[in-house]
């Protein structure tokens, strides 16, 4: 007796689609979600875990740009006198009210910035698989992420990142550089160098400011600079791949830095954004000046004169963002 016919099975949704997605995930529960720039940056349908609440979302109309006072460190360093007065009177204005400020004449070259914004296209260039060598495990600071998958399962971040420590200390001269060597391999020697150069040129730039914030809050310019020496530091490579999208999602969450203070350098693309007077505003992107803003620990270390600050990061549908980020912390007997 022949069996009756049965109708052909419904066909897999494509596999770019959330359901096919979502269904993967319910196959295989264990397997945690992984986000893939390379293919997600054409993606139009975005992946619920990507989508922020409405009241969380950015705007559909960009937010009024953000007037950060560029400060010149270098003529405060070097005793201008003029300089000097009104790097102590910017930075405690701005320190006062939100603790975001940009410094220029810092010293670092310009050299040295490119070529740290080169070695984070490479990596971030590359395949999944490659960057996966970098993982970060649990409970570590160090290590690629991507979107905190592994971490968090909603309100997820649209972005990459590269993350690793950094110490301040004659006992470990080259930490970043061993770092990738033991994590990557030798062809990350040279990738490694550069960013050991970056932060020395970070940690030093961090101790410049820290005399300007004792100077302005009245205590010296060596109380918080040798507190800050030795530090024990993270240095962080941020990419926000594009997003079809960026209307219902955010490269970061509103937030603030829990270290003590941080260093920003943004490529020409823009995207960061601070909370201030009950909106969001956006701080353009300035090649020759580095964004400093307070974090919490600095903020408690000045008895809460100096103000952490709510910030974000927002994407876009063409163009990816990087960012060379340098946080701040006081080596970890001091705390």
């Amino acid at each position: 007796m022949t069996p009756p016919l049965r109708p052909p099975p419904t066909p897999p949704p494509p596999p770019s689609s959330p359901a096919m997605i979502n269904r993967e995930r319910n196959d295989n529960e264990s397997e945690p979600l992984v986000f893939d720039a390379s293919s997600l940056r054409h993606e139009t349908h975005i992946p619920a875990e990507y989508i922020w609440p409405d009241d969380e979302k950015p705007g559909p109309d960009p937010p009024p740009i953000f007037l950060v006072p560029p400060i010149d460190l270098g003529g405060f360093l070097a005793g201008d006198p003029v300089a000097a007065t009104n790097a102590i009177l910017l930075v405690g204005e701005a320190c006062r009210k939100h603790g975001f400020f940009l410094v220029v004449n810092h010293g670092v070259s310009a050299q040295l910035i490119n070529e740290a914004h080169r070695k984070m296209d490479f990596f971030f260039g590359m395949p999944l698989s490659e960057k996966q060598r970098a993982q970060r495990k649990a409970g570590d600071h160090r290590g690629y992420s991507s979107s905190f998958t592994g971490r968090f399962s909603s309100k997820l971040p649209w972005k990459e990142t590269l993350s690793f420590r950094y110490c301040d200390d004659p006992q470990s001269p080259n930490v970043v550089e061993e770092y990738f060597l033991s994590t990557m391999g030798e062809d990350f020697r040279e990738f490694g160098r550069v960013y050991q150069e970056y932060c020395e040129a970070m940690s030093k730039l961090s101790l410049g400011i820290m005399e300007l914030l004792g100077t302005s809050l009245g205590v010296g310019p060596s109380h918080f600079r040798e507190f800050f020496e030795g530090n024990e530091s993270i240095m962080r490579l941020n990419y926000y791949p594009p997003c079809q999208r960026p209307d219902l999602t955010l490269g970061t969450g509103p937030h603030c830095d829990p270290t003590s203070l941080t260093i920003l350098h943004q490529d020409d693309v823009g995207g960061l954004q601070v909370h201030v007077d009950g909106k969001w505003h956006s701080i353009l992107p300035t090649p020759q000046a580095f964004v400093v803003n307070i974090g919490d620990t600095f903020m408690a270390l000045s008895n809460g004169i100096y103000k952490s600050c709510l910030h974000r990061a927002v994407v876009n549908s063409r163009s990816p963002r990087k960012s060379l980020t340098f946080f701040l912390s006081p080596k970890l007997d001091k705390l």
